[in-house]
């Protein structure tokens, strides 16, 4: 640990040389008429807590907090109070004025508080940002930024940008899907691996590879003319160890250490299931929340209140500037779960509608559902989350299986249905995130060869079951990538056609391959026939035990009824349709919803192989 902070001291001490004395303002500015009127404004220059701080125009300080380090003073103020739209942040010695800053409090749109967020209406298309597509080659690399473009490196910077998604917002739209969650586009100065983005260097601030604030921003307004959503990928829990304040830290507990690790730096164990076990060795759950992700990730410590109440600020700053339509967090579990519980709770209060989801990487719904507000897993663990909503871990990881095992009594798509018996565990069902894959994980269509069937099977499931579905780029044009042996690049491939230089383009239906059609128009079909479905997005749900490589179920409510089966077996199946007669009663015919077909409801449907069915079923 000593060598550590020897050299994060030394680093200060050369930082501090060339300082201003009054560097930076975070946030810059900030707005009127928000439900918590305090602010704490972070002030950072040369020795700035030893001189005077005052403000223009008899605006009352609560309160100046000053920390170990010189060179950070906290202001806060009650909004409320001030009755000007700018005031000036004044430093001085005596009588001379080292420095002063012009603070805005901007006016804070009337409906903003009811902004619209993710809901189970939404189908949610992930992006890695740096290889969907370049929409401007003259930011692909930054003379004020390490890492520069090499589109040769697999783990490189590749140039795509948020220009190249703004010129593809049709190509999203047109998919069928209605929110857009990027993997961070904020500063991540490392000098290798940076295109990942989670080892951010500034949280105010979009990297200029990818882009300007202001893009940032307009790329969420094009999004909400279209009546579709940007979601934010928010990162608690650590920082990139390039990261302005961890190069010059506020104070030593900004950031966790340990004595028995490699200079301070201890790996998580990743056992995050110890924040909930009752019998955990205290050593255990903190090596799990305290420990870093990686060397280049510093753990931040949100039990500092300084710190959560950075990270609060910051998450509404980025809402109510960008105009958000939610937030994904990274590793939700590693964070310190009361300090979060806060953090939720403040933007939440702020903001009612809006919706936060944690990546609760678990495997069972007891431990996931902990995490969702208002749980009773939680609860008996006594601990309320107030986060608005998880991700379905558990049916990620039993749905692969389900598909690729012999049926038999707890293999095969009996995994499925096993999975969704633990929906009483959900506060809220209807805000679970589900998915087959994402950013992290090997790609779908590289575990099943590309074969369009098993995809079909799986969209269909995800897109009629409850929740909010979410696919991940590339998926539904049958991109593959595998983890086991290309690592993390290879399930971040370049989108073919987001760049110019791109041999084929499959961002136009027009000249995708024959193969890429195939995944694209089914995706394109279901899921824009999913916008209009008010009984898939907050239906009830009526499970039929899996039997013979067939699993059936209903979503229906007082409106309409639709009929769902996965046949897992390599051969067609007739299904006795006796069996569903509670679900059927009052309906005589249906219509699948990709072919068109139409079907009389008498006794028996075949199946096709390796397929699904979804049928609306009519009186």
């Amino acid at each position: 640990m000593k060598i550590i902070y020897a050299v994060l001291a030394l680093s200060i001490a050369s930082a501090a040389f060339s300082q201003k004395v009054l560097e930076r303002v975070e946030p810059a500015f900030w707005w009127k008429g928000m439900k918590n009127p305090e602010l704490q404004i972070l002030v950072y220059g040369k020795d700035i807590a030893n001189n005077e701080i005052t403000l223009s125009d008899q605006i009352p300080i609560k309160g100046i907090q000053k920390v170990d380090n010189p060179n950070y003073a906290f202001i806060t103020v009650n909004t409320n109070e001030i009755n000007v739209p700018k005031f000036s942040i004044n430093i001085k010695k005596g009588k001379k004025n080292l420095g002063n800053y012009t603070y805005e409090l901007k006016q804070r749109n009337s409906r903003s508080a009811d902004r619209e967020s993710f809901t189970s209406k939404d189908v949610m298309y992930l992006i890695m940002p740096d290889r969907f597509a370049n929409g401007d080659e003259k930011n692909d690399s930054n003379p004020a930024l390490t890492e520069k473009a090499d589109r040769t490196l697999p783990n490189g910077r590749h140039g795509g940008d948020l220009r190249g998604i703004i010129n593809n917002l049709d190509y999203i739209q047109n998919l069928g899907a209605t929110a857009v969650w990027l993997t961070p586009v904020n500063e991540d100065n490392e000098k290798v691996y940076s295109y990942h983005g989670y080892a951010q260097t500034d949280l105010y601030k979009i990297d200029a590879r990818y882009g300007t604030n202001e893009e940032y921003r307009n790329l969420s307004r094009e999004l909400n003319k279209r009546n579709m959503k940007l979601v934010m990928d928010y990162v608690t829990n650590h920082w990139g160890v390039s990261h302005w304040m961890i190069k010059d830290l506020p104070s030593k507990d900004w950031i966790h250490w340990f004595n028995d690790g490699d200079n301070g730096f201890k790996r998580s164990n990743y056992k995050t299931t110890t924040q909930f076990d009752t019998n955990a060795a205290e050593i255990d759950k903190k090596y799990a929340l305290d420990g870093w992700f990686d060397k280049t990730m510093p753990d931040i410590n949100q039990k500092n209140p300084l710190v959560l109440k950075y990270l609060t600020q910051n998450a509404i700053w980025w809402i109510e500037y960008a105009e958000l339509g939610g937030f994904r967090v990274d590793t939700y579990p590693y964070n310190d779960k009361e300090a979060m519980a806060k953090w939720a709770k403040a933007i939440t209060d702020e903001y009612p509608k809006f919706n936060i989801v944690g990546e609760t990487w678990l495997y069972t719904a007891g431990q996931i559902s902990a995490w969702q507000k208002n749980s009773k897993t939680g609860e008996a663990a006594g601990y309320n989350s107030n986060l608005p909503s998880v991700m379905d871990f558990m049916l990620f990881a039993d749905l692969p299986k389900a598909l690729k095992e012999k049926e038999g009594w707890n293999t095969g798509l009996v995994k499925i249905y096993d999975s969704f018996t633990s929906d009483f565990l959900y506060p809220d069902i209807n805000n679970l995130l589900v998915f087959f894959e994402n950013h992290d994980t090997e790609r779908w269509n590289e575990i099943f060869n590309a074969d369009p069937k098993t995809y079909k099977m799986a969209l269909s499931l995800i897109s009629t079951i409850r929740g909010i579905p979410q696919i991940y780029y590339g998926s539904e044009i049958g991109m593959r990538g595998d983890k086991s042996k290309g690592g993390d690049a290879d399930i971040r491939r370049d989108f073919p056609g987001g760049w110019k230089s791109d041999p084929q383009n499959a961002l136009n239906p027009a000249t995708q391959t024959s193969g890429q059609k195939e995944f694209f128009q089914f995706t394109q079909k279901l899921l824009n026939w999913r916008k209009g479905k008010e009984v898939i997005h907050t239906g009830e749900t009526k499970n039929y035990i899996p039997q013979d490589g067939i699993f059936t179920y209903f979503r229906y409510d007082e409106k309409e009824s639709v009929m769902v089966i996965l046949n897992n077996n390599e051969t067609d199946q007739t299904l006795d349709l006796k069996r569903f007669e509670e679900s059927l009663k009052g309906y005589s015919k249906g219509k699948e919803v990709i072919s068109g077909k139409e079907w009389m409801l008498q006794d028996k449907i075949v199946v096709p192989a390796k397929s699904s069915l979804i049928i609306e079923l009519e009186k």
